[in-house]
């Protein structure tokens, strides 16, 4: 579609009700971030091209800190807050993708078809290892030129780079398979291509989360075909906003924080001769403790202990929003908050225990919050970044100018969870 066209079309009944259900901002607003990012594919790539625009949310977990590597169970959500595209096909089998803030990536797809120690940790990686896996379920590939916004923001805990995985499955899928790859198929894809070009062992549920839209449920007992349901629960319907608290913690040197966490309760698992926590026995963990906390600390036993609370807790939530009982699902996320600061102890680093932003915001945030309902847990991997808080619609001015104050201008972010997943708009 031309460009004249394209932007006409954002002003027909069937666009303009799928940008009323991505976006909560004003119609001018949303069209003219679109069209901003069409002039900028001009200027970059050239007029006249056939383009199309495209979206991916940002996810929020809400419910399984530190499960699914365990093959555990997690509540996930999007976000209205989304990486766009617009993109234009080309037959030379190059793909270009000029990313807002960033250089261009430029991935040739006859050449670039193997992992590549070398490029670990690279967008271009990232391209590549989902034109591989669109190849390996024999699925139609080809090169396309791509300019991409996002307000999803980088070390938020808001999966910015799940997002932009499942953003090159969605092009492809649309391009070039007539829209016909399931979005939870583009997930399991974009969760191999971070395994296994990008060089991170990453879980499946920010894919899952950004691909698939609204409130999912996933269960990763078989992580091979994880069982996904989306829980039809309209939080901010029900007068509450979703915010996100960025503490501004450093973020540097915390991958053995991170890492130490899944080891230890694999460790554990594997005492019983098990790879993951999910497959063993809450009751044998008991049972032997004093063997355990010999062999593997404390905190290796109170982790696991977590991991099958929180466990337990994720379906108890999913329950309680499948009934609409909102009090028990905030009893849910305030228990699991408690059980992360204290058992699974991601909520500030022993390497720095002077600097304890989480623990601090998690304090206001009960403050602010405990006579007006709501709820509030650390948010994601832990140890730095970001807090999660429902907090009363009416409240929120008040809630995000306290947050403010003490982490700075625009650390609160509220947001609403957006029912559509990844998705062509025009």
């Amino acid at each position: 579609m031309k460009k004249k066209m394209l932007i006409s079309s954002l002003s027909d009944p069937t666009a303009e009700k799928k940008l009323e259900a991505i976006y909560k901002d004003a119609k001018a607003e949303r069209t003219e971030r679109i069209i901003s990012l069409i002039d900028t594919f001009e200027n970059t790539y050239g007029e006249g091209r056939d383009i199309s625009v495209y979206s991916v949310p940002g996810r929020s977990e809400l419910s399984g800190n530190h499960t699914d590597h365990n093959h555990g169970r997690v509540i996930a959500a999007s976000i209205d807050l989304d990486i766009i595209a617009v993109a234009s096909p080309r037959d030379d089998g190059i793909i270009r993708i000029k990313s807002e803030g960033f250089p261009e990536d430029t991935v040739d797809i006859s050449l670039y078809t193997e992992p590549d120690k070398s490029r670990f940790g690279s967008s271009a990686s990232l391209i590549a290892g989902m034109v591989a896996g669109f190849r390996s379920l024999g699925l139609r590939v080809g090169g396309f030129d791509a300019c991409t916004t996002s307000n999803v923001l980088k070390g938020s805990g808001l999966s910015s780079s799940a997002a932009f995985e499942d953003m090159i499955g969605n092009i492809l899928n649309h391009l070039y398979n007539h829209g016909s790859v399931d979005n939870v198929e583009i997930a399991k894809l974009a969760q191999l291509a971070e395994n296994k070009f990008f060089g991170k062992p990453c879980g499946l549920m920010d894919q899952v989360a950004c691909a698939v839209g609204g409130i999912v449920s996933i269960d990763f007992n078989d992580p091979k075909a994880p069982v996904i349901e989306k829980l039809d629960f309209d939080i901010t319907g029900a007068g509450y906003r979703l915010c996100i608290v960025d503490t501004g913690g450093n973020h540097a040197d915390l991958t053995p924080d991170y890492a130490a966490v899944p080891a230890e309760m694999k460790a554990i698992a594997k005492k019983f001769g098990k790879e993951v926590l999910r497959d063993v026995k809450e009751e044998d963990v008991l049972d032997n403790i004093m063997d355990l906390r010999t062999e593997f600390g404390d905190r290796a036993v109170l982790r696991a202990l977590h991991f099958f609370a929180e466990n337990r807790r994720v379906k108890s939530q999913g329950d309680a929003l499948r009934s609409g009982d909102l009090r028990r699902y905030f009893d849910g996320v305030i228990a699991s908050g408690r059980s992360s600061f204290c058992y699974l102890q991601n909520v500030y680093t022993t390497v720095n225990v002077k600097e304890q932003g989480l623990s601090l915001a998690l304090n206001l945030a009960e403050r602010y919050l405990q006579k007006l309902g709501g709820a509030y847990r650390v948010h994601g991997g832990g140890f730095a970044g970001t807090i999660q808080a429902y907090v009363p619609a009416a409240e929120v001015k008040g809630f995000c100018a306290l947050m403010d104050g003490v982490f700075g201008a625009g650390s609160s972010i509220p947001l609403c969870i957006r029912p559509i997943g990844a998705t062509k708009i025009v």
